[in-house]
């Protein structure tokens, strides 16, 4: 993932919290004592519609944090801020230079074999090869090296995705919505198998999910973003780990579908204990 800033004016200095927002924005990286992530003020704006309206956000080194939202609320804009991947109108941006991000789709190479497609874009050599048979085994696909991406699952595609962003060992990991087009059983594996590297490794991440029980599995905290703005940060304290049928676990689930306008008594349960966001039709540009 490229370390280019999210605009193309970027400061040298390191702007604090009480740096003024009213001006263009501005991008620079955290200092090595800073949160990884800190937003002040950040404004988008799509036409005359605020997409994110002045939100304040910090995420910690280390820590995972899951972003909730119906679509078009502006969670995929936000996540492409910090990605260099969308620019902001408004507020203060700082990230660190060394980010990647997991999409939805594995976006793999079709004329690249596995292990070519986890290292692209880094320099050739014996090195390289070995870091990305390594990072391949982490993701329990050790033997798909010199696999044709064709030929993969997509529980085992998104695997690959997976090995590629933590080969270029991030300070901040970026996941949109990297389990939607899995099925229910694979879905559970992802999660268990991203919290368990997560861990390991201690990248900041950022998810955007629709799924409350999968942020609530995953999360040290979970935000919700309605109408361009938080509406809630929550630190999870639920125990690990983390089942459904924990009264704590059922508690803040309610608690996240209520900031989701869904109420617990016309919310059906589905088997794998998975509640989504309302999906609500809005601009593509919104998500």
């Amino acid at each position: 993932m490229s370390s280019t800033p999210t605009t193309s004016t970027p400061t040298t200095s390191t702007p604090t919290a009480s740096t003024p927002t009213t001006s263009a924005p501005t991008t620079s990286a955290p200092t090595a004592s800073a949160p990884a992530v800190h937003l002040r003020g950040l404004r988008r704006v799509f036409g005359t519609r605020a997409v994110l309206d002045g939100i304040d956000l910090d995420i910690a080194r280390g820590e995972f944090l899951a972003l909730l939202g119906a679509s078009g609320t502006g969670k995929t804009t936000l996540l492409r801020i910090l990605g260099a991947l969308d620019r902001a109108d408004q507020g203060t941006v700082l990230v660190p230079p060394s980010r990647t991000v997991v999409f939805q789709e594995p976006r793999l190479i079709p004329s690249k074999r596995v292990l070519g497609n986890v290292t692209v874009g880094l320099p050739r050599g014996a090195a390289t090869r070995e870091t990305g048979r390594r990072a391949l085994a982490e993701v329990g696909l050790a033997d798909h090296a010199d696999a044709w991406p064709g030929t993969l699952s997509g529980g085992e595609a998104q695997r690959a995705a997976l090995a590629r962003a933590l080969v270029r060992e991030p300070e901040l990991l970026l996941l949109d919505e990297p389990f939607a087009a899995l099925d229910a059983l694979t879905r559970l594996r992802m999660q268990d198998l991203v919290g368990e590297l997560c861990r390991k490794h201690r990248p900041a991440v950022l998810l955007v999910t629709h799924d409350v029980d999968e942020a609530i599995r995953l999360a040290d905290r979970v935000a919700v973003l309605r109408d361009g703005v938080l509406v809630r940060d929550e630190t999870v304290t639920v125990e690990r780990p983390r089942e459904a049928a924990d009264p704590d676990f059922a508690a803040l689930r309610r608690r996240l579908l209520a900031d989701l306008g869904v109420h617990q008594d016309s919310a059906p349960r589905h088997s794998a204990a998975r509640h989504s966001a309302p999906q609500h039709a809005a601009s593509q540009h919104a998500n």
